[in-house]
């Protein structure tokens, strides 16, 4: 009986194995706590990363001293020094960060081959078969934690579960340096109890309209169709339905090649004044000539994305005969295809710059998934 029972219990424990095997590791605050570090001055005080406020600058990251004043990334810099006014600004140093994300990666791959990079402080692992035969993957996220910190003098958090919604969702508990796992049987729970605003992908553009709809919670989410939900969110209604039931099909991918870097804002009220409208756009194409930089690429075709109040979407590209990468160009060209767009005084609900046809064949990073800030959704 004693046989028959450690039998099962192994067997139990061989397909735990196999089924939490999704490990999401997020370093804390990542450019600003590189900044910390290599100057002790910085500690200890509100920090961003970012362009100054004296230039229509955008905030690219911000260390947990700055957050606690609601200063966050992609808030435009002179917003963010009215919150913080003794905030310092230090100027990104995306060849440091590269350099520290290699050693990083270069740490993840001692543990998976399925490694799949989200940005240059993120990424997922699928540790089923993974290099050191350890069993447990909440076991290898701390070897990993451990080796990060050891090796960079920088803190990570992880999350662990049975797929890569939860393994991220698992991963924003416990922040910073903290881990959590989310074992199958608590995965229905975790989702219905959860706030809808606190779900990847839902941003607070469409937590509010969900609100309004009568959803705050994932049981709430749950609740509804899939035809009701496709209904008042297009396509998105489709991933809606399926993480209220913490289902997520996608496979850790590596190596996958990025196609197109951009960025685009989804505002909290719809836009009239043509003014505010390039003054937005203007601090997309920052966030765009951020990301190129990080990913060390330029693109040759640049697309404009704009959606108006009644949801009608266009877009409009130019594709240069040379690549591009500097901000400067990035929004002229933006601007010239914006300016060419026959407004008839509607207003705007969604801007968007896109760069594609990328020239860097080191790309080998997956699409970004989106970044949601306070009022606007950040892709």
């Amino acid at each position: 009986m004693r046989s028959k029972t450690r039998e099962r219990f192994i067997k139990l424990t061989l397909d735990y194995c196999q089924v939490v095997n999704i490990v999401h590791v997020d370093m804390d605050a990542f450019y600003a706590l590189v900044e910390q570090r290599d100057n002790p001055s910085y500690r200890g005080k509100p920090l961003v990363v970012g362009g100054s406020p004296n230039q229509r600058g955008v905030v690219a990251a911000a260390s947990y001293e700055a957050r606690k004043f609601g200063v966050h990334s992609a808030m435009p810099s002179i917003t963010a020094i009215a919150k913080c006014p003794g905030l310092i600004f230090v100027r990104p140093r995306f060849d440091v960060y590269r350099e520290i994300s290699a050693a990083i990666h270069a740490i993840f791959k001692r543990y998976s081959d399925l490694v799949e990079g989200v940005a240059l402080d993120e990424a997922y692992l699928d540790v089923t078969e993974n290099r050191q035969n350890i069993p447990y993957a909440s076991t290898i996220a701390r070897h990993i934690k451990t080796a990060i910190f050891q090796e960079t003098q920088l803190t990570a958090t992880a999350g662990v579960s049975i797929n890569k919604f939860l393994a991220k969702m698992a991963s924003g508990q416990n922040k910073p340096n903290g881990l959590t796992v989310i074992l199958p049987e608590q995965a229905i729970v975790f989702v219905e109890q959860l706030a809808i605003e606190k779900f990847h992908g839902i941003g607070e553009v469409t937590a509010a309209k969900m609100h309004s709809l009568g959803i705050h919670t994932g049981a709430d989410l749950k609740e509804r169709s899939l035809t009701d939900l496709t209904h008042h969110f297009g396509k998105a209604g489709n991933y809606y339905y399926k993480i209220a039931r913490a289902e997520d099909d996608r496979p850790v991918e590596a190596n996958r090649v990025r196609k197109s870097i951009g960025a685009e804002t989804s505002f909290a009220q719809d836009l009239s004044d043509v003014g505010q409208m390039l003054q937005e756009l203007e601090q997309i194409a920052q966030i765009v000539e951020q990301r190129l930089e990080q990913h060390e690429t330029r693109g040759r075709t640049l697309t404009l994305k704009v959606k108006f109040s009644d949801y009608q979407q266009l877009t409009r590209s130019k594709t240069m005969l040379a690549p591009v990468s500097e901000l400067s160009t990035i929004f002229e060209i933006a601007k010239a295809l914006f300016e060419s767009i026959d407004l008839e005084n509607r207003s705007i609900r969604l801007l968007g710059i896109s760069l594609s046809n990328l020239d860097n064949q080191k790309q080998s990073q997956a699409i970004q998934l989106p970044l949601f800030q306070n009022g606007n959704i950040i892709f």
